[in-house]
């Protein structure tokens, strides 16, 4: 088991990436972030971000596994 004292100032920890499906941004978004960029490709593409966008809380989830599997089991 590693401590979060056993962690040093500059330490690189690799977690990995992730890639997700337009399903999966919209499925989140219907559940928990309703806003068209999220739900409606079309739609989104008339907005200032020009297509499809994962909601910010959808990635933070995703950056939350991320670092568990990566990092914090074991920690």
């Amino acid at each position: 088991m590693r401590y979060f004292e056993d962690f040093k100032p500059g330490e690189v920890i690799e977690l990995g990436s992730r890639s997700i499906s337009k399903e999966s941004i919209i499925a989140f978004a219907k559940e928990f972030d309703p806003q068209v960029f999220h739900l409606d490709e079309e739609a989104a593409k008339q907005t200032i971000y020009g297509g499809l966008l994962a909601s910010g809380c959808h990635t933070g989830s995703l950056m939350m596994r991320l670092l568990w599997d990566g990092m914090l089991k074991d920690t």
